[in-house]
């Protein structure tokens, strides 16, 4: 069966003009018999039950925030219908027009609707390989719509999937790329509210359709222009000699921190609104996390108290720079959070920049004074440089001092090698240190020398792709280094970039943050990315 993703139509932000058109090339209604019997499909339909179960208190030594060992009872519904293989044979069978009916047994209750749908070899005029196919249903008066037994659970997510608004259309993307003869099952979980002043009324299918757009007209993302400087011939193994370069998301102030995240995702930061958002393959844009850097009363004298650098742990736990607070947090598994490094030998940090775990979990970050609203010259500001730190057994240690403005970095393939870019317009370079088996640095060497070129930045983010390519956003763009520091080329964008993320499965996509937008372009190598 094909793959499936969530659509959110909630929450898009200005840029890029809306990325499924609002006109489908064709419409299957599956509230006719004609529609159903195109795609092969019949509704099934269930009430169902609250009912009491046994569980437990919260709490445990083990785990404080998760089920401890006193028991309790609480309430669950059933039936759990959302499996591709769910018996539904003895459920009520539904003629199409009878999803229209009143169901469900009033005020607070639930109900199911299952069915598959098949590709059929044409929709009308329309052969639909190839084609973008969606589905989507307004419950009255919420919905859950699982695809296939699978309903992502992604922190921030409104819509497509899950509950999208008060009688709102949840749309959910089917397959990017569909073939006649791909079936997908189909379990709408309804639900009557508001839930917490129950209405005199019932459960019903307002609409449900399967919108489909040919080809082009549903593709993600808008192109942008890409000027390549090629200077050395080792870059046409990193790079496409037709790379071409898509603007996926626009209308920020300033974007940073690009990490893409085990669920098919892009997070990333906005330091100057204070938010973290999520970008999801279907071109959706939400909030991931509000308030990302700061809370304080006095907010408004900062120009960016939001976070910065994200990352994964190698648990898999997003670690964040945080400007405002002036430290770096790790976001636990419950959604509680640790505080991993605030202060250097009694000292608060100036505002943590970007961050990189080792594969022991050794963490490294940078430390210039950028999020400090009078930056070097902040009277709050305690320490008198900026630091490359690494957290080690709870301990924070001073890797390096030497640099002004330290910003990006990342490790070789093989973790001997620690780069770090210095934002410094004096001295725009990428420093190598050599890395020890207790973390610290030493060794420290210019690779790359950058800052006679053209462009008024210095050095920001830095990645690297597995043949120990450096991606570096300098002066000019982005520019790409072999490991032994020669320049490959010189990638110029619409905007000035500032950091750098691998995505999409392979890890061949290249996510740039540059000021108001997102960007993306593939590469002929993957990327080394948070495990």
């Amino acid at each position: 069966m094909a793959a499936v993703d969530s659509l959110v139509t909630a929450a898009r932000l200005p840029g890029p003009p809306e990325l499924l058109p609002g006109r489908p090339d064709a419409i299957v209604d599956l509230q006719t018999d004609e529609g159903m019997a195109l795609v092969r499909g019949q509704w099934r339909y269930e009430d169902c039950l609250v009912e009491k179960v046994e569980f437990l208190e919260l709490g445990s030594e083990a785990d404080p925030l998760g089920p401890g060992t006193v028991p309790n009872s609480t309430y669950h519904v059933i039936p759990h219908a959302e499996a591709p293989d769910f018996e539904d044979s003895d459920w009520r069978v539904l003629q199409p027009e009878e999803t229209m009916l009143r169901l469900g047994n009033g005020r607070v209750c639930f109900s199911w609707y299952r069915t598959s749908v098949t590709i059929p070899e044409r929709i009308g005029e329309l052969d639909p390989t190839g084609a973008t196919v969606v589905f989507e249903v307004v419950i009255d008066d919420y919905a859950e719509v699982w695809v296939d037994g699978r309903l992502p659970l992604a922190l921030g997510q409104t819509g497509g999937q899950v509950a999208a608004g008060f009688n709102a259309p949840n749309r959910v993307v089917l397959t990017r790329d569909a073939r006649p003869g791909d079936t997908f099952q189909v379990a709408v979980f309804g639900i009557n509210g508001p839930i917490s002043a129950a209405p005199a009324n019932y459960i019903w299918m307002r609409s449900a359709t399967l919108d489909v757009y040919a080809g082009e007209r549903a593709r993600v993302g808008e192109p942008a222009e890409l000027e390549v400087e090629r200077l050395d011939p080792a870059l046409d193994r990193a790079l496409p000699e037709e790379a071409t370069l898509e603007r996926v998301a626009g209308g920020f102030e300033f974007t940073e921190g690009p990490v893409w995240t085990r669920d098919g995702a892009l997070l990333f930061s906005s330091p100057n609104t204070n938010a973290i958002y999520r970008w999801a393959p279907e071109g959706a844009v939400t909030v991931f996390r509000p308030k990302s850097g700061y809370t304080g009363v006095d907010v408004g004298r900062y120009h960016q108290p939001g976070s910065n650098g994200l990352t994964f742990s190698p648990d898999g736990l997003l670690t964040l720079c945080q400007h405002g607070n002036r430290r770096v947090l790790r976001v636990n598994p419950h959604g509680d959070t640790t505080v991993l490094a605030d202060r250097y030998e009694g000292k608060r940090l100036n505002s943590p920049n970007d961050l990189v775990y080792r594969s022991d979990g050794t963490l490294y970050f940078t430390d210039p004074p950028f999020g400090l609203p009078g930056v070097f010259d902040d009277p709050a500001k305690e320490l008198d440089f900026s630091g490359v730190f690494f957290v080690r057994g709870g301990e924070v240690r001073l890797g390096t001092d030497e640099l002004a403005g330290p910003n990006g970095l990342a490790f070789s393939p093989d973790e001997r090698f620690l780069y770090v870019g210095n934002w410094d317009p004096e001295w725009k370079v990428v420093m190598r240190y050599e890395v020890a088996a207790d973390g610290a640095l030493s060794g420290g060497v210019v690779l790359a020398d950058l800052t006679g070129e053209d462009g008024e930045d210095a050095i920001d983010g830095i990645k690297v792709d597995e043949a120990g390519n450096l991606y570096v956003c300098g002066p000019g763009g982005i520019w790409m280094l072999a490991p032994d520091g020669t320049r490959l080329g010189l990638l110029r964008l619409p905007e000035a970039p500032h950091n750098l993320a691998f995505g999409d499965a392979d890890g061949r996509t290249l996510y740039v943050t540059a000021l108001t937008g997102v960007y993306r372009l593939r590469l002929e190598i993957p990327g080394i990315r948070p495990t």
